[in-house]
């Protein structure tokens, strides 16, 4: 089992920063590919990003290449989303996830992932 938390979402203006973390704990961080997707209201929840075991590879939603950086820290156990430049289309609660996944082409698919966090709200005003 891992258990997830997110964190640092709050209310923005369009152009800010804000910073989204996800603490694990439980089974080893390390042994799993993370995920960061978001849902809007009235909406399917949709990739974000993602990042592998090692950190040396990740992966971005064409809708935020450029803006958002994954990361993660696994001797902190913490997987972290550097957004910029925020936009208004970019407000949605935020999940991290996590999974044992070996396709790249798998990386995008929430069914690929077996733990989930709870989300945080991340609102970007015009």
């Amino acid at each position: 089992q891992v258990q997830l938390v997110e964190s640092g979402g709050g209310l923005v203006q369009a152009g800010d920063s804000l910073r989204l973390s996800c603490t694990a704990s439980g089974r080893t961080f390390s042994s799993n590919t993370m995920g960061w997707f978001r849902q809007a209201p009235g909406k399917e929840r949709e990739f974000v990003a993602s990042i592998t075991l090692s950190g040396r590879n990740t992966y971005y939603a064409d809708s935020v290449k450029g803006r958002f950086t994954i990361s993660r820290d696994n001797a902190k156990n913490t997987l972290y989303l550097q957004m910029n430049s925020l936009k208004p289309e970019d407000t949605a609660a935020y999940f991290c996830a996590a999974g044992t996944i070996f396709s790249v082409t798998s990386l995008s698919r929430t069914d690929a992932y077996d733990y989930w966090g709870q989300g945080t709200q991340v609102t970007v005003s015009s």
